[in-house]
């Protein structure tokens, strides 16, 4: 006869007889457990392979589909986070370009001022010929000028040059106009192609040296603007004389002009 059945070794963890590699109870590994993950043995009753920190009681399929999945993630997360990148440039790129077709508020308060001056009915531009369109844009862009208000004065040139160049054919009063919104506006380059068109026809025409000076400010060309200075101060004396129609035009400023070269 042989005698009764040895009772099985407690489980480490529950304390419930446990037989096999780990328990039927709590899972935990009994003796000869291995790692399903490293092949390293467990230590009974450990949640974790020392070794790796793969969950005792885990199986190879079990590992392998954890494996992927974080193979899974882990390609995705660039692409997610270039995505997002992406999205973000884009709107960083649309509201720049929006701020920058935006008119400043300074230029919105402007815009009323095309009313009338003795009534507040807004003048209508599309009635005008070409030449009333121009002269009333060169007309804006000088007071806005005048009281400091540069960045209008950026917001309305590009109109008014364009209304200018619609012309065709300019005479030189129309030629000065040009020139002198581009040169408050900072665009030296057609400052001096006007200036010199008109001085091309008439190398003492007083409206001609003025914007040549102004040209030569705007390049950084302190000789170049004094020289045309000098011209026009000498020249102004028998140019008065000839009447011109742009003289007149422009009177106020010739005088204001004269007076600042005659004290430099």
């Amino acid at each position: 006869m042989t005698g009764p059945a040895a009772a099985a070794p407690p489980c480490p963890s529950c304390q419930s007889p446990a037989s096999g590699k780990y328990c039927s109870n709590c899972g935990a590994p009994l003796a000869g457990a291995r790692c399903a993950a490293c092949d390293t043995a467990l230590t009974p009753g450990a949640k974790f392979c020392h070794r790796c920190g793969t969950p005792a009681g885990m199986t190879a399929d079990a590992r392998l589909a954890t494996r992927g999945a974080e193979r899974g993630f882990g390609s995705v997360l660039p692409w997610a986070v270039a995505a997002i990148a992406l999205v973000a440039l884009i709107a960083l790129v649309a509201g720049q370009r929006f701020a920058r077709s935006t008119p400043p508020a300074t230029v919105a308060s402007e815009v009323p001022a095309t009313a009338t001056q003795s009534g507040t009915a807004p003048v209508d531009i599309s009635q005008m010929s070409p030449e009333e369109r121009a002269e009333r844009l060169y007309d804006r862009v000088m007071a806005l000028n005048e009281r400091g208000r540069a960045d209008s004065v950026r917001f309305f040139a590009p109109m008014a040059m364009q209304a200018y160049a619609m012309l065709g054919r300019l005479n030189a009063d129309q030629r000065y106009d040009l020139g002198r919104i581009a040169a408050v506006s900072g665009d030296a380059r057609v400052a001096k192609a006007q200036s010199d068109s008109i001085l091309a026809s008439d190398p003492q025409h007083l409206l001609g040296l003025l914007l040549a000076a102004d040209a030569s400010r705007l390049r950084g060309d302190r000789v170049g603007e004094n020289t045309y200075l000098r011209r026009f101060v000498i020249a102004e004396p028998s140019e008065r004389t000839k009447q011109l129609p742009e003289y007149l035009q422009h009177v106020t400023e010739i005088d204001a002009r004269l007076a600042q070269a005659r004290s430099r």
